[in-house]
């Protein structure tokens, strides 16, 4: 609801309250007023890209002058194949999409930005890094730092871009994009964890592919497994983003809701990973660590995998049982006429 100056309430209709109670660009000087605030808008939102891709270019320079010059396609390859288990979650979040299929330059845009504002959380990640050398300061490093601040910058990659097009057009988009984000940070983060590895390899020359695959396929099983969660977790975020957009008067509330829930389910994910798998190895010795680890990543992100899809599933029905076929095709053609007016 729009709030209005008493003066405006009780003013008969025709009284003129331009610069008293109400105001439109009319002078020269509101319509500059109005310019340099759209261009102010802009300004931050392209120099904002604009910095996250220096600082990625400079993150990247750095991990690559550690690599030799033969490892670089490895890391390509490794990259693209960590990937795939979180690209076949956000394939099954997409396709949930019941209203409208999202375009793919959308989609792409929101990769991309993702994978640069991922710079963010690094530079901010290292800053407060030093926190982890008080006792117990780990658990603080996660759950203050670390979550928070990368469930913030995949929200971000969505609310620049995709968030304002008219396409953004039913609450469960926010998932899509959110799990698109997800999967954009958490392909950099394989790469420069990938890069790292490779890095540490001291083979001879003739020798070096041939180390590089086998190193690589321990990195690259390790972070297969971690990347579906950066896709959960900003889903989740996402979802109540697409929420806010829609219910404007409350949308700060419930924005941040959304981003204590995934910052939360990430932060617990990175401080029980080494508990839990270290306790149980405490008592099961004999089984390797890397089973450990992955059966702990498959129960806790197959647990909140499956709340998710209850939430999508519960959108997914409430819309068929209300809007039903009919509606949704006459959906499409609302869409479709909003995007060619916009």
């Amino acid at each position: 609801m729009t709030r209005r100056d008493p003066v405006e309430t009780r003013a008969n209709q025709s009284r003129d309250l331009y610069d008293v109670a109400t105001w439109e660009p009319r002078t020269a000087l509101d319509r500059l007023a109005t310019r340099l605030y759209s261009l102010g808008l802009v300004g931050i939102r392209w120099g904002t890209v604009f910095a996250a891709l220096i600082i990625t270019i400079l993150i990247l320079i750095g991990a690559f002058t550690e690599l030799r010059t033969e490892s670089v396609p490895t890391v390509g390859i490794l990259t693209l194949l960590s990937a795939i288990p979180a690209l076949a979650l956000v394939a099954y979040v997409y396709v949930t999409d019941v209203t409208t299929s999202e375009p793919i330059d959308l989609i792409a845009a929101t990769f991309v930005l993702s994978v640069l504002f991922a710079s963010f959380a690094s530079v901010v990640n290292t800053s407060f890094s030093i926190v982890q050398s008080i006792p117990f300061g780990f658990i603080f490093f996660f759950y203050l730092v670390v979550g928070p601040v990368e469930e913030g910058v995949k929200l971000l990659a969505v609310r620049l871009y995709a968030y304002r097009k008219p396409s953004f057009n039913a609450v469960i988009d926010g998932a899509i994009y959110g799990a698109v984000a997800g999967l954009g940070f958490a392909t950099i983060e394989n790469a420069i964890y990938i890069i790292r590895g490779l890095s540490l390899i001291g083979a001879p020359s003739g020798a070096i592919v041939l180390q590089d695959i086998v190193a690589g396929t321990d990195i690259t099983a390790t972070r297969a497994l971690a990347g579906p969660g950066h896709v959960i977790y900003s889903a989740f975020a996402g979802y109540y983003l697409g929420l806010a957009k829609f219910n404007p008067g409350r949308s700060g509330p419930i924005i941040v809701k959304g981003l204590l829930i995934a910052a939360f389910i990430h932060a617990s994910y990175n401080t029980l990973v080494a508990l839990v798998v270290g306790a149980v190895n405490a008592v099961f010795p004999s089984v390797p660590v890397i089973v450990l680890f992955f059966g702990f990543v498959l129960i806790y992100q197959g647990f909140f995998g499956y709340l998710l899809f209850r939430k999508l599933d519960q959108y997914r029905r409430t819309y068929r049982e209300i809007c039903g076929d009919t509606d949704d095709d006459e959906h499409s053609i609302a869409v479709e006429r909003t995007e060619f007016d916009g």
